[in-house]
């Protein structure tokens, strides 16, 4: 498993728009993949289960990966979060 953390950036934090394209992209991998926030977990390919977290800007998030795809996903993930969160 490989973890990472990430300040979400976005003026709006994880709303509808980017929670949907966060979605898109965690489904590209076969590996499991967590957000972890404010003591909830959700898995990053189910859009209404991050949109409930409330992840706001400037809100820190606990990004894991395991799984057969692990080190490929756990790179593109991350950054997508760079260029999109």
């Amino acid at each position: 498993m490989q973890t990472f953390e990430y300040k979400i950036t976005d003026e709006v934090g994880l709303h509808a728009r980017p929670a949907g394209l966060l979605v898109k992209a965690a489904k590209q991998y076969k590996s499991d993949i967590k957000i972890e926030y404010n003591g909830k977990s959700s898995s990053a390919k189910a859009l209404m289960a991050i949109m409930a977290m409330g992840i706001m800007k400037d809100a820190v998030i606990k990004v894991s990966v395991e799984g057969e795809d692990e080190a490929e996903a756990f790179e593109g993930i991350k950054k997508f979060m760079e260029e999109n969160l």
